[in-house]
């Protein structure tokens, strides 16, 4: 039985701000281990078919949908691990989870197969990556009869920020090496005395966001729940285009889509009578978190004898539990407890941990007073490479750009600004209108305003150059793009 992992890539992680930014949110970055969550999160099936021969799986390549804007992103950090994708699916729009899976589901079944599919957020981190695999094994033995399959997770503690699962009896299937119970109820978060019961209870799961199911089995079931979602997902799956590993949804049928999410959609459904389908949940007992805020990384990390987790430039002295994150300035912090304190080279975050889930409110206000860094960190990624402001005035502004090797800027003019270019490391070839020509480490050359160029790096190693611009604007949108082969 194949089984088909995906990827759900469309959080923007605001509440980890301002590590996680809309443009570049936090399953793009290596909180908790030298990998970056979606890296994780692919990985993390290594191993299923050795470990669990008896189930017969093969893994396939991984199907994920995310922001269009994150595709290159997504393309380079998978190509980063050796692991090619089946197709990464692109949203022109987010429409929650529910449209994202269906239009998974139809690229699943593309070449007349009916695979397993086991969907997962890219944004969770799991300790016990073994136990994780040993319960999917289970959850496709069961998806195999017709069920639909959820995880819950064990709790440790009276979470108010999850959903939770109540577990029903035992789920009577032979061949399961865990637990396996009936799907009782979806609840809603509750507050901190309900939260208190039903961990008392014992019967009570967090909501994990993870499903196995059959392809078919979700699209009859969709079908069945939200016909107008299905149907306009289908039509924008259908109309989508194909660009390499890249299928593009048909922008206009994906924004009459239907936002909505797999609990609301269909699994909620499944426990009301209103479905036949079996529902089932596995207990999870992994380390699972789905890192939500601040104080979840604290506890998700390695700590010091004092409690602290530190990365970075900083200095801790006499004090005990704090979160202390340092990108660029060293950090010092003295006699405080129970602190999340987070410095990036353009914002600095100083909060406790119980007020950890606020820190959206500072994203609301920046885009309130449409300011950049909700969306932006200093250094802004690019399919090429990326650039770093580091300096500017009233006319001016300097910047480091980094391309690298075999890649190149579009082939593009600006009406107001000019632009200096000098080479710092690796080898510049540069069009300048009718000009082509080389720059090597300390040559420099001038963009006149409305001149047509580009910048390409033909070497085989990573080109630096820092650019300075002047003129009378200088914002990123005075670019008029004639040739890119990245389609932007």
């Amino acid at each position: 039985m194949s089984v088909q992992p995906v990827i759900l890539s469309g959080g923007a992680g605001t509440r980890l701000w301002p590590l996680s930014r809309e443009a570049y949110p936090k399953q793009f970055l290596p909180l908790t281990s030298a990998f970056t969550m979606l890296q994780e999160t692919v990985q993390r099936l290594a191993g299923l078919e050795a470990e669990h021969p008896r189930a017969a799986l093969a893994v396939l390549a991984p199907i994920v949908v995310c922001n269009e804007a994150h595709r290159f992103l997504v393309a380079e950090q998978l190509r980063n691990i050796a692991q090619p994708p089946a197709v990464i699916v692109l949203e022109s729009v987010g429409r929650n989870t529910a449209p994202a899976l269906t239009v998974a589901a139809l690229a699943a079944l593309r070449n007349g197969a009916d695979p397993i599919l086991l969907v997962m957020p890219a944004d969770h981190t799991i300790r016990d990556a073994p136990g994780f695999r040993a319960a999917v094994a289970d959850a496709v033995h069961v998806a195999r009869t017709g069920a639909v399959v959820t995880f819950g997770i064990v709790p440790t503690q009276p979470e108010t920020g999850y959903g939770y699962i109540r577990q029903g009896a035992a789920y009577p299937l032979a061949g399961l090496t865990g637990a396996a119970f009936q799907l009782a109820q979806f609840v809603e978060k509750p507050d901190a005395a309900t939260a208190q019961t039903y961990l008392a209870a014992g019967d009570y799961l967090w909501n994990s966001g993870i499903f196995v199911l059959q392809a078919s089995r979700w699209l009859a079931l969709i079908a069945q729940c939200r016909d107008d979602l299905a149907q306009a997902a289908t039509a924008a799956f259908t109309q989508a285009t194909v660009d390499g590993d890249f299928l593009r949804l048909n922008a206009s049928a994906f924004a009459t889509c239907p936002s909505d999410s797999i609990d609301y959609a269909v699994m909620e459904h499944l426990t009301d009578g209103t479905l036949t389908t079996p529902a089932v949940v596995i207990p999870l007992a992994v380390g699972w978190s789905d890192v939500g805020a601040w104080s979840a990384l604290w506890e998700v990390r390695e700590h010091d004898a004092a409690g602290n987790v530190v990365s970075g430039d900083a200095f801790v002295h006499a004090a005990h539990n704090n979160l202390v994150l340092a990108q660029q300035r060293m950090v010092a912090v003295i006699g405080v407890d129970d602190l999340i304190v987070v410095e990036t080279p353009d914002a600095v975050l100083v909060t406790t941990k119980t007020k950890a889930q606020d820190v959206k409110a500072v994203t609301q206000f920046l885009q309130q007073q449409q300011r950049d860094e909700h969306r932006h960190h200093q250094q802004v990624h690019r399919p090429w490479g990326s650039y770093e402001a580091i300096g500017h005035g009233a006319r001016y502004q300097v910047k480091r750009l980094v391309v690298q090797p075999g890649e190149s800027l579009s082939l593009q003019m600006h009406h107001h600004r000019a632009e200096h270019w000098v080479v710092v490391s690796g080898t510049a070839r540069v069009t300048c209108d009718e000009r082509t020509f080389l720059l090597t480490e300390n040559q420099s050359t001038y963009i006149p305003v409305g001149s047509t160029h580009r910048l390409e790096n033909p070497g085989c190693i990573t080109l630096e150059l820092i650019e300075v611009q002047s003129g009378s604007y200088l914002d990123e949108d005075d670019i008029v793009r004639f040739e890119d082969r990245y389609h932007r």
